[in-house]
This record gives structure tokens, C-alpha cells and sequence, in this order.
């Protein structure tokens, strides 16, 4: 009897334990549902026996890629290192809100009241040997990657007005730059990036190699960049990449709730053919082998985990992302608007040119919120695009620099001049 009253009783306890846990901590109590629903839990027991979550992985290495919904994955981790007191690495002043973009990221792009950092998310183009310097040891690397055809698209919208090979196309035509590439392209020419193979060169890749080395390089710098990035996310099935992303790091369900950012509106959008889609992935060929490759790779995790459990806990997400918005905004998101109707400037997305409108959201001054509210500056850096967001963290970090070395005077060095 003295065993079974003792195991009663710490079956008790257990469950005492969890149940104050959900009280106190709602992500806790989701994530409990996700791992109730029959998926592997991130919440590990020690070999002692103890349970509860894992201790949440904080270094976080996160490659932006250019048109990718890397927005939306910048503002989660922004999201995350403001509530859990983390130092994000951001650009110095010379460099705006990118690391000197397009030059190869060096560590003296870091504005040094941002370091020592925990996370990096920024735009940067990718160099390995430079990022070991400035991160942790345990830094987990992610990216994302878009469908070649749809991110070119979405390109050459985007950067018409900047990029010169773009620039020349008679009447911004798609069709007409694919019909003659060679045309209007100009691999040294500044902006060049953007009209050929940009995943490849934001990942620190040869975006020209000859047509004849290309299948076998492209296939190398695939298994190279297998070696280095821990997950590479696929923005065609971005919550399914939240799934594994969450349980990469040990995070909540709450961790990896988002608002869409950086959207063009319907009208700015075009629809692509089969053929026009076949011409942008054999000029962006090594592109099109990354995103095949690391989007197999992408469904081999998410089969091994079980896709019964993914559609779960992607249900789950999209539930819990439905009632952070409505006690957010009191409802549904607020309606897009163009940047000229967003009265709160903290909330207007920067416009690349005349011809694509980039929308975002406007708060309202009044709103109402239900439910278990979050503060409100939550609920407005949720929408906040990037540069603004990127400001606003420059500042908090610096004041808290200032507060921990009073006397430290940093000079950064003009030499470094950096486009935007």
C-alpha cells in the first residue's frame, strides 16, 4: 500500500504542477494541447526524470533572403528578443537598416552597442568565417527560400526602379527582359543581385557561374549550405516551416505568432505563365536547384515528425495567431492600406517606387481589446515594418549600453561607406 499511496500522491503533485503551469503561462498550456493531440513534444524529460519544457534556445542566426516573407520571420525574432531581454545585432549608421548590403557581411558592420549579440537577422550577404566571429558558439543558423518563379516576379516588381537590368526592359516588361536576358543584364553593374540567382548571392554564392559549371556547382553549394543552416524554411508552406522552426529552439507556440509584413497590393502582382515560370527558373538555374533541394529537405522533416501531427499543430498555430489578433485588435486585423493613409509613421512601410504599393496597417488611436490582452506596443510591433523596427531597437539597445558602460565613448570609423 506505502508504494501505491506514494505514487498516487506524486501523481498528484505532477499534475498540480502542470495545471498551474497552463494557468500561469497560456503558450505553456498550448503547447501541452499540441503534444496532447498525439505530436513529439519540444518539452523534454531529463534522465532524472523531471519534466517540463526545454530551456528556449536565444542564439539565432537568421538569414534574410530577399522577397522571401523574411520579413514576417525578422519581426517573430525581433518579437522574441525584446521579450526575453536578448541583444539583437544590428547595422552601424553608414549602413541604414541592412549590414552593407550588397558587400560581404563583415563584423565591423555591427554597431557596437549591439554587441555581444544573440540574434542576427537583418539583411546581410552571407560569409560564414565573419558570423562565427561575432556569434556564439551554439548559434543555430535558419534561412528561407520562395519558388524561384513567384520570387522573380516578385523582384523585378519590386527593384524596377533600382536595378538597371530592370531599369532598361522596355515598358517594365517581365516577358520582354525573359524573352532576352542578356539584353538588359549587366553582371557587375551595381544592383545586379537582384536580376539573377539572389538567393544564391544573399547565401554568399557565385550568382554567374558559366552555364556549363552550374548543375555541379549548384548541387555543391546546396550540400555546403546543408552543412551550415539547421533549417532552411520554405515560404510556400511558412507555418509548416513554423512547426519545425518552434521545435528547432525550444520554443512556444506564442514564440512564433506573426501578422503578414512587406505586402504589395493585388493589382501590383502579375500572373505568370507556365512558360514565363520555365524561363526564370533556367535563368535563375542555380536558385531553382537550392529551392528544389531544400524544399525536399524541408518535406523529409516534416514527414519524419508526421504530417498528421504538422496539420495539427499548424491548425493550433492558426487558432492561437486568431486570438492573439482579436485581442490585439479587437477583431480582425486591421484593413491594409497604402502608406499614405497610415497616419502613425512608425507604421508606414518604406515604397520602393511609383510602380508597386507596399501596404501595411494603421492601429487605431481607440482600439478595443478582448480577451487576455497583450500591451498594447506588442500588439503595434507586431505590424511595425522593418526599418522602423530596426530604429527603435537601436535605440533601446543603446540606452541600455549606455546604462551598463557610462564612460565608454564609441567613435564609429567613417571609412566604412555602405549603400543603402
Amino acid at each position: 500500500l506505502p508504494p501505491v499511496t506514494m505514487s498516487v500522491a506524486h501523481i498528484f503533485l505532477n499534475f498540480q504542477h502542470v495545471l498551474i503551469s497552463a494557468l500561469i503561462h497560456p503558450s505553456y498550456c498550448r503547447t501541452l494541447e499540441a503534444f496532447w493531440l498525439g505530436c513529439p513534444s519540444s518539452m523534454a524529460s531529463s534522465t532524472q526524470g523531471s519534466s517540463g519544457p526545454s530551456a528556449k534556445h536565444t542564439s539565432v542566426a537568421f538569414l534574410k533572403t530577399h522577397k522571401t516573407a523574411s520579413s514576417t520571420v525578422q519581426n517573430i525574432l525581433f518579437r522574441f528578443a525584446e521579450r526575453n531581454n536578448l541583444t539583437v545585432a544590428l547595422p552601424i549608421t553608414t549602413c541604414d537598416h541592412q549590414f552593407c548590403y550588397p558587400r560581404p557581411f563583415s563584423a565591423h558592420f555591427v554597431h557596437p552597442h549591439t554587441t555581444p549579440p544573440d540574434i542576427i537577422t537583418n539583411h546581410l550577404r552571407f560569409s560564414r568565417a565573419e558570423l562565427r566571429r561575432l556569434m556564439p558558439n551554439n548559434t543555430i543558423y535558419i534561412t528561407i527560400l520562395r519558388e524561384p518563379g513567384a520570387m522573380f516576379e516578385s523582384l523585378f516588381t519590386y527593384f524596377n526602379q533600382y536595378c538597371l537590368s530592370f531599369k532598361r526592359v522596355p515598358n517594365g516588361s517581365l516577358e520582354t527582359f525573359l524573352d532576352h536576358p542578356w539584353s538588359y543584364y549587366r553582371p557587375q553593374e551595381k544592383d545586379s543581385m537582384y536580376a539573377r540567382n539572389t538567393l544564391t548571392f544573399d547565401l554568399g554564392g557565385d550568382k554567374d557561374r558559366p552555364s556549363s559549371e552550374a548543375p555541379a556547382y549548384a548541387k555543391r553549394f546546396a550540400a555546403e549550405m546543408e552543412r551550415v543552416f539547421s533549417l532552411v524554411m520554405i515560404s510556400e508552406y511558412f507555418d509548416e516551416s513554423l512547426v519545425l522552426l518552434r521545435r528547432l529552439l525550444s520554443w512556444d507556440l506564442d514564440d512564433v505568432l506573426y501578422v503578414s509584413l512587406n505586402m504589395r497590393t493585388p493589382d501590383s502582382k502579375s500572373s505568370l505563365s507556365s512558360e514565363n515560370t520555365a524561363k526564370i527558373r533556367a535563368w535563375n538555374a542555380i536558385d531553382s536547384v537550392l529551392y528544389d533541394h531544400f524544399n525536399a529537405s524541408l518535406w523529409r522533416q516534416l514527414r519524419a515528425l508526421g504530417l498528421a501531427c504538422v496539420e495539427r499543430e499548424v491548425q493550433l498555430l492558426r487558432q492561437s495567431r486568431d486570438r492573439l489578433v482579436r485581442s490585439c485588435f479587437g477583431g480582425h486585423l486591421p484593413p491594409l492600406r497604402s502608406a499614405a493613409q497610415i497616419t502613425n509613421k512608425e507604421l508606414r512601410p518604406w515604397q520602393p517606387s511609383a510602380k508597386v504599393e507596399i501596404v501595411g496597417y494603421d492601429l487605431p488611436v481607440n482600439m478595443t481589446q478582448k480577451g487576455h490582452v497583450p500591451p498594447r506596443d506588442e500588439c503595434l510591433k507586431m505590424v511595425m515594418p522593418e526599418v522602423q523596427y530596426t530604429r527603435l531597437l537601436l535605440r533601446s539597445e543603446s540606452l541600455r549600453y549606455r546604462k551598463r558602460f557610462p564612460l565608454r565613448i564609441v567613435v564609429q570609423k567613417p571609412s566604412i561607406m555602405c549603400r543603402w
